[in-house]
């Protein structure tokens, strides 16, 4: 069996990683959030999501979060009509990305508190693992 408090720094490690992806697609989605097509009628960028996976790690005896897949969101794309837009259909339509920037901040404040909340387990547990080394030295 394995040290508690060094499974409570793989769990959260594991979380760090998770919400650190997340962070980045999240990123990616707001920096593509205005990415038409470049040529007539083609498809502008198709906003990313993320999804989570347990799995348990017999080491540590506990579920781990993982990555499960990056995958692209269904919904349909915005159309509007700007007949001089390089990536205008016949119709004189553009599509735009279907990535709403509001939800996409609040999905970035989210994966940020949990990010933080893991980090602050890590610290937590680090510092109880270095009073533990106190005592015993000084119990010697």
């Amino acid at each position: 069996m394995q040290d508690p408090l060094n499974a409570t720094m793989q769990i959260a490690a594991h979380g760090l990683r998770a919400q650190s992806t997340r962070l980045r697609v999240v990123s990616e989605n707001l920096a593509n959030a205005q990415s038409t097509g470049t040529t007539p009628g083609s498809d502008p960028y198709r906003r990313k999501m993320i999804s989570f996976t347990n799995e348990f790690d017999r080491l540590v005896q506990a579920n781990l979060v993982r990555v499960g897949d990056i995958g692209r969101d269904p919904e349909p794309f915005q159309r509007v009509h700007n007949p001089g837009h390089p990536a205008a259909d016949t119709d004189g339509y553009v599509k735009l990305p279907n990535v709403n920037p509001l939800l996409e901040l609040a999905d970035m404040r989210e994966a940020n508190r949990t990010f933080e909340a893991n980090l602050e387990v890590m610290k937590q547990a680090r510092t109880m693992t270095m009073r533990i080394i106190d005592l015993m030295r000084s119990g010697s």
